[in-house]
């Protein structure tokens, strides 16, 4: 597991952030105006300190927990499978939280003892509560994508504004053939597997906009996908992913998968939609106009097309860029500049 992936690092982050504020949540609860039952007596400061080092402790192991789930459970095991490590992972959760609040707080008694307490099983329903809580926010947020979950909650994009992005369209290549031969259940397996290998691209700042059957949009902020040349080396990214993984493909789905991209920024309005079913939705030419370049890939014969827009932006590269001069798009008025993109050897 590479660690070097800022996502994963986001993860625990995350759980160390949120567990650190459930400490100090119940700390504060039992601690102001309240007597223990049991042998602890909290005061409230010194609780709310020893609250945030467990708590950065514990929610850096439930993220780390998280990012081996996310990494080699899903797709791996049985849904089942993965409930009972979630179910064992808590259980050990909570004797190591006993054996850690023992340190600090078990004087004069026994472990057991403490373990026991009254009192005790609430804070361990509450362990469980919390643990369930940050597993169902972390699903709910990869519905979402790219922390929109949170952009939703603060009403970022209740009134559209205008961003300055790149977007990517990539297409499976001979698709039709491929759900042909394989059947629709086959292909659909194909398709899935091929979006958990396109995880990759998080390692180059690839916001995963929408998937639409066999293809996938992918987004950057201008400055994000200018980084490193982080728009086009996502697309190499991938495609070393899915040759990494040729056997696994060759005997699963006796066939390599491919796929051709279009590549174009511009200033778009981004907004929230939806009463029943919320999203955040990018609306502008910027994105029809990738998608047409998509489009051309195929006639071209040519994998990775760009527009001169960002071809312009792009200072320096590590990568050959082919002119192809005036193409006309379908639904573009004015003829559009294009460049392939070549790895350079």
């Amino acid at each position: 597991m590479k660690f070097k992936n800022k996502r994963n690092w986001q993860i625990i982050k995350q759980f160390s952030v949120g567990w650190s504020l459930a400490f100090m949540f119940i700390s504060f609860v039992r601690g102001e105006g309240t007597e223990e039952l049991g042998s602890v007596q909290f005061e409230l400061l010194d609780a709310l300190f020893v609250s945030l080092f467990i708590g950065s402790i514990l929610g850096s192991i439930s993220g780390f927990a998280q990012v081996l789930t996310e990494e080699y459970g899903y797709k791996q095991i049985s849904l089942q499978k993965l409930l009972l490590f979630r179910v064992i992972f808590v259980v050990l959760f909570v004797i190591f939280m006993i054996l850690l609040a023992y340190a600090v707080y078990g004087k004069n008694i026994t472990l057991l003892e403490f373990a026991f307490e009254p009192g005790s099983f609430a804070i361990y329903f509450y362990i469980v509560f919390v643990d369930f809580f940050m597993v169902a926010l972390r699903q709910i947020n990869l519905f979402f994508g790219s922390n929109n979950l949170w952009k939703i909650l603060t009403g970022k994009y209740y009134t559209p504004r205008e961003e300055e992005r790149v977007f990517m369209f990539l297409d499976l290549q001979s698709s039709t053939k491929h759900a042909e031969r394989l059947g629709h259940i086959s292909y659909s397996k194909m398709i899935q597997d091929c979006f958990n290998d396109l995880g990759v691209v998080t390692e180059n700042d690839a916001e995963i906009y929408q998937y639409v059957g066999d293809e996938v949009i992918l987004t950057w902020k201008l400055n994000d996908g200018l980084k490193n040349q982080n728009c086009i080396n996502a697309y190499y990214h991938f495609q070393k992913q899915l040759i990494k993984k040729k056997e696994y493909y060759l005997q699963k789905y006796n066939c390599q998968p491919h796929f051709k991209a279009g590549v174009n920024e511009g200033l778009v309005t981004v907004t929230e939609i939806g009463k029943y079913k919320k999203e955040i939705a990018y609306h502008g030419d910027p994105i029809n106009t990738a998608a047409r370049i998509q489009g051309k890939c195929n006639e071209l014969q040519r994998e990775l097309l760009i527009s001169e827009n960002l071809k312009t932006k792009l200072a320096e590269t590590d990568f050959t860029f082919e002119e192809l001069g005036k193409i006309e798009l379908r639904g573009k008025e004015k003829q559009v500049s294009l460049y392939a993109v070549h790895l350079n050897d």
